[in-house]
């Protein structure tokens, strides 16, 4: 099984330097990936909003540009999102982001999207947030198109482009980095099936419901002529700092053909591991047993 990590962007509040050590010690502890997730905003407490996970004070990076960072002070470890709220942001500027961090890091991108949950986040980006699926699908498309075409002619319900090119192309000879989704609700979830490379499960998935979910995906790959065998699977590992429940709740999901599992560092942080050597002794910790367990 394959390791990633949810990269904490509260350690800023040690300082950068702080940024670069933690992201070269997943590297060297072995981890395949490092993700940032993404909020451009967070909606303090008010009547009518659903609760976020975190302060809305807490410092979030920028995804993607903390991203070119991280390529230029690592070597090998794969560079993502879990995951960015794609439909909030004009898909041609993320589509020129996403390949210029994939060619300056080496081909290391996987880019994992979502469709996002914070209607207030939605509403200071001035994109309405009822029509999210529907940009999500354009946004696709669009993505694809200018990471594989030499001419990009678009006309959407949101987006239009007229015979527009954009280089250079991330990855020569394919067509862009492979794109993975967050998600539970089955639009989300079909769209995998039709046309992601992975699924991105959240810590609140039960091996049950993960399984039933993963079906669906299988179910709408096969009526769109994919092979459902090609599409990842990953999970969130939920709690970190119980690492014999991390252990079997990950050996539950290589079980179900889960691949990839993810390691929330922000929850480590929330746990009490506030320090880089605490944080990367967790990591350790957590990699060992999943080696003893898995292989």
């Amino acid at each position: 099984m394959k390791l990633a990590v949810e990269f904490p962007s509260v350690f800023l509040r040690q300082g950068p330097a702080a940024i670069t050590t933690l992201a070269q010690g997943v590297e060297r502890l072995g981890y395949h990936q490092i993700d940032m997730f993404d909020h451009v905003t967070m909606a303090h407490p008010m009547e009518g909003r659903r609760d976020g996970p975190y302060p809305a004070t807490m410092p979030i990076l920028e995804a993607l540009t903390t991203l070119g960072y991280l390529a230029a002070v690592t070597e090998r470890v794969g560079l993502g999102t879990e995951v960015l709220v794609l439909p909030q942001r004009q898909p041609t500027l993320v589509a020129k982001q996403v390949a210029t961090i994939d060619i300056l890091s080496g081909g290391r991108v996987r880019l994992g999207v979502g469709a996002g949950w914070q209607q207030g986040e939605y509403e200071s980006l001035s994109v309405p947030f009822d029509e999210r699926g529907r940009r999500m699908d354009e946004c696709l498309d669009l993505l694809r198109a200018y990471w594989s075409e030499p001419s990009v002619t678009f006309h959407g319900r949101h987006y239009t482009v007229a015979a527009m090119a954009m280089e250079p192309k991330p990855r020569p000879g394919s067509a862009g980095p492979p794109i993975w989704m967050g998600g539970s609700a089955e639009p989300m979830l079909r769209r995998i099936g039709e046309r992601g490379d992975g699924w991105l499960a959240g810590a609140g998935e039960t091996p049950e419901s993960a399984e039933t979910r993963r079906d669906t995906i299988r179910r709408a790959a096969e009526g769109a002529g994919r092979d459902p065998t090609s599409i990842g699977l990953q999970i969130a590992l939920g709690d970190p700092s119980d690492v014999d429940a991390v252990r079997r709740r990950a050996a539950r999901f290589a079980g179900l053909g889960f691949a990839w599992a993810a390691v929330n560092m922000t929850a480590l942080y929330q746990k009490g591991c506030r320090t880089i050597d605490s944080q990367l002794d967790a990591l350790a910790e957590i990699r060992d047993q999943l080696q003893s367990e898995l292989g």
